[in-house]
């Protein structure tokens, strides 16, 4: 059930133009958080536009769910797939693998792209090659 969840609301939201960034939900199901994503960046009439969208499409498609909250990833987005690190190349981020490298896990460093399904990451103490398939999670560093 939850990944025909998962697959309605990535057809909704690319539908209307936006990039899904992730889906969160609640140990029972009863909460769906959705978090997107576009060039401009998102607004509130965006977040109303989808949520307003997704709350038709999951009656008719009869999704048992209590509350719907639709946002924008933050500042500190999450980065989920390849085209994520090669989209913001340049930026800083961190990024927790499930497999040590070197007896270290966790990495911050800039971005500087994907060679052959492997992130780049250059760090204080150099290029750090991390495998996509071992990174658990990864999020950008804000800047302010």
């Amino acid at each position: 059930m939850r990944a025909e969840v998962e697959q309605l609301i990535e057809q909704v939201v690319s539908g209307l133009g936006y990039e899904l960034v992730d889906i969160e939900f609640s140990p029972k199901g009863r909460l769906l958080r959705v978090f997107l994503d576009i060039e401009r960046g998102i607004t509130v009439d965006d977040c109303a536009t989808v949520s307003n969208q997704l709350q038709r499409v999951f009656e008719v498609e009869g999704v048992d769910y209590d509350r719907l909250e639709v946002s924008s990833p933050g500042l500190d987005r999450p980065l989920k797939k390849l085209a994520d690190f090669e989209r913001f190349r340049g930026s800083e981020a961190q990024v927790r693998l499930s497999l040590p490298i070197g007896n270290q896990r966790n990495f911050v460093g800039v971005i500087e792209g994907v060679r052959d399904a492997v992130v780049v990451l250059a760090t204080e103490k150099g290029e750090v090659l991390l495998p996509f398939e071992d990174i658990e999670k990864a999020r950008l560093v804000p800047k302010f």
